[in-house]
């Protein structure tokens, strides 16, 4: 087994006392297909809600994510859709496509700290997700998107009020995520960073650009990060 350099790993990570991780596609892979479930369902609904064909659900979905950070949130703002339904709706899906991992849920133990989640999806959603991969033990709470006030991710106003219904503070918190443009708040607010690289278009920089420096940290995947953060604090991995 390889061990991570622990004088090359940043210290900027040292005086974190509180460690935010996003859920889906941040805490398992995105080679595990959840959010595929997740985005065929929002069509659906939209395809049904509207009466309109599969193609036009998609396109009017995926226009409301860019313009709104979330899909409900504009079919709240521009057609004043009840956000409970929607949730329950797009969030049936199979999370057996998510496998089980012990190797996290030993890193997250050895990991010191408070440890919570944020995410845009429901809190029901998290803890299956959590559960599946047996982890749910090791976080202190969820701030999911009802929690919000159903403002998503990058509106700084979710971060805020995240950082204070816990009573955290931002210089002394990390957040990792694995959508590129949702840790700019985080960044603006004094909390450092983790950017876990992917393969998914649109969660990555804007093409062409160089490392924003909202980004503390870009790390390959979560398991090699959480080695350097172990190590450095002295822990066996």
């Amino acid at each position: 087994m390889s061990f991570p350099d622990i004088f090359a790993f940043p210290d900027i990570f040292d005086g974190v006392e509180t460690w935010v991780f996003d859920l889906d596609n941040t805490l398992y892979p995105a080679t595990s297909k959840v959010f595929d479930q997740i985005s065929r369902r929002m069509t659906g609904f939209i395809a049904e809600h509207f009466d309109i064909a599969p193609d036009a659900a998609l396109a009017r979905q995926r226009d409301f994510f860019v313009r709104y950070g979330t899909t409900l949130r504009g079919l709240m703002i521009e057609h004043r859709i009840a956000p409970e339904p929607f949730l329950d709706y797009v969030h049936k899906i199979d999370v057996g496509m998510v496998a089980t991992n012990p190797a996290l849920a030993q890193k997250l133990e050895q990991l010191p700290g408070r440890k919570l989640i944020f995410t845009n999806a429901s809190r029901i959603h998290a803890e299956r997700v959590m559960e599946q991969i047996g982890i749910g033990h090791h976080f202190e709470d969820i701030f999911d998107i009802a929690a919000a006030d159903y403002i998503p991710k990058p509106d700084k106003t979710s971060y805020a009020m995240m950082l204070r219904r816990h009573g955290v503070a931002a210089e002394t918190a990390c957040m990792i995520e694995d959508m590129a443009i949702n840790l700019e708040p985080a960044k603006a607010l004094g909390m450092s960073t983790v950017w876990l690289k992917g393969e998914i278009e649109w969660a990555r920089p804007k093409a062409g650009t160089k490392t924003p420096a909202y980004i503390d940290y870009v790390a390959d995947d979560l398991d090699s990060w959480l080695d350097g953060v172990i190590a450095r604090r002295g822990l066996p991995i």
